[in-house]
C-alpha cells in the first residue's frame, strides 16, 4: 500500500501524540497549525504555520495530504467545510458545528433518551429572573471556552451582578449535578456498529482542568455498562469515524448524565498509551486512514496526572522515575500558570 499524508489541524500535545502514533503505522502527518510555536511541530513530518482563514495556506496544506482531521473542535466550521469539498475531513465537519454549540449538543443528546443536567438558553440578562429552578448552575457561551473558560458558577440570582458577563453572546445555564464524581468513556469507531470502546476512565479535576484519570474507575456494573452504551450510541447516531470521548457526570444518587462530547482523541486518554494495546490516538489513525481494526487489550490498570505550569520542570531536570512510571513532555516552550505541560502515568496491578 502506498503511504498515506495524514493533515492534522492543530498543533499542541494531542497533534503530537497523534503524529507519535501515526509513525509507528507509516502514516506521514502534515501539522497545520495557527501556532508558530506549536509543539508537534517536534513530532510531525511536516509543519505548516497559518491562519485558519488564509486560503492560501488551507490550499498548500490540502495538496500535501490525502485525507484530514483535528485535534481540537474550535475550528470554524467554513474553514473545516472549504477543506472538505477538496479532501475528505473526519471526523465529517458537520459533527464538529453541532458540538461546537453546547445547546445544539445537549438537544442532540436528549433526542436520544440519554441524560444530561436541567439546562436553557440564556440570550439576555433578564432571561435570568424567571430560572430560579435552574440554580444553583454554571453559565456557560454557547461556543468556545474549555477548562473553565468562558463560564460562571451562579449560586443565587444575585450573583449575576457581580459577575462581568458578556451579554453579546448566547449563553446556556446548565443546573449543578450534586456531583460524586466524573468519568469518561473514549470509543473508536470504525465504521457502522464496528468499533472499538475503552472502559470507563475515572477522572478528577481541579481548578476545572483535568488533573487525574485512572482505570478501573471506581463504578457499580450497572454504570460501567450504561456509559459504554451511551458512548455507542452517540457515535453511531453521528456516524462517527474515529476516535470520540463522551465525558458524564454520576451524582449521590448514582445518575448517570452526560456532561460534553468532545469529536476527538482526549486528555483522559493519555493512560491508553502504556495500559492498552492500542491507544486512543492509534485508533484514531487507524479508523480515519481505513486501517486495520484490532481488537483492544487492556495491559495494565493505570492512573495518569497531569503536569501542569511548572510542575514539569522537576521531571525535565532528569527526576528519576520507577519502571512502572511514562513520563510524557509535550514540549511546550513557555512554561504558563494553568497550561498542561506534560504528564506521567503508572501502571499498577
Amino acid at each position: 500500500m502506498s503511504e498515506i499524508n495524514l493533515g492534522i489541524i492543530g498543533g499542541g500535545q494531542l497533534g503530537s501524540m497523534l503524529s507519535i502514533a501515526a509513525k509507528k503505522l507509516n502514516v506521514k502527518t502534515i501539522i497545520f497549525c495557527d501556532d508558530i510555536n506549536a509543539p508537534a511541530q517536534n513530532f510531525c513530518n511536516e509543519f505548516i504555520f497559518g491562519k485558519y482563514d488564509d486560503s492560501q495556506k488551507i490550499l498548500e496544506f490540502v495538496n500535501k495530504v490525502d485525507i484530514i482531521t483535528y485535534e481540537f473542535e474550535n475550528i470554524p466550521y467554513e474553514t473545516l467545510n472549504q477543506i472538505n469539498q477538496k479532501k475528505r475531513v473526519l471526523p465529517k465537519p458537520s459533527i464538529n458545528r453541532l458540538i461546537q454549540h453546547r445547546l445544539a449538543e445537549k438537544d442532540f443528546v436528549n433526542k436520544l433518551n440519554i441524560r444530561t443536567t436541567q439546562y436553557t438558553s440564556v440570550k439576555k440578562k433578564s432571561d435570568l429572573d424567571s430560572l430560579k429552578d435552574l440554580l444553583p448552575g454554571i453559565l456557560k457561551t454557547t461556543t468556545l471556552g474549555y477548562d473553565g473558560k468562558g463560564q460562571y458558577p451562579i449560586k443565587d440570582i444575585k450573583d449575576i451582578d457581580k459577575i462581568d458577563i458578556d451579554f453579546s453572546k448566547e449563553y446556556i445555564l446548565e443546573k449543578l449535578v450534586k456531583l460524586k464524581k466524573e468519568i469518561s468513556v473514549i470509543i473508536t469507531r470504525f465504521s457502522n456498529n464496528n468499533y472499538e470502546i475503552y472502559e470507563p476512565i475515572e477522572n478528577t479535576h481541579e481548578d476545572q482542568i483535568l488533573k487525574y484519570s485512572k482505570i478501573p474507575a471506581e463504578v457499580s456494573n450497572n454504570l460501567f455498562n450504561k456509559s459504554k452504551d451511551w458512548a455507542i450510541r452517540i457515535a453511531e447516531e453521528l456516524k462517527y469515524v474515529g476516535t470520540l470521548c463522551v465525558e458524564f457526570f454520576i451524582d449521590r444518587n448514582e445518575n448517570l448524565y452526560v456532561n460534553e462530547i468532545a469529536p476527538r482523541v482526549h486528555n483522559s486518554g493519555h493512560l491508553t498509551i502504556n495500559a492498552y494495546n492500542i491507544s486512543q490516538f492509534e485508533n484514531h489513525i487507524r479508523a480515519v486512514c481505513s486501517l486495520e481494526k484490532i481488537p483492544l487489550k487492556k495491559l495494565s490498570n493505570a492512573k495518569m496526572i497531569n503536569l501542569i505550569g511548572n510542575q514539569i520542570e522537576p521531571y525535565r531536570k532528569n527526576l528519576k522515575l520507577n519502571d512502572n512510571e511514562f513520563f510524557f513532555d509535550y514540549l511546550k516552550k513557555e512554561i504558563k500558570d494553568k497550561r498542561k505541560m506534560g504528564h506521567i502515568t503508572t501502571l499498577y496491578k
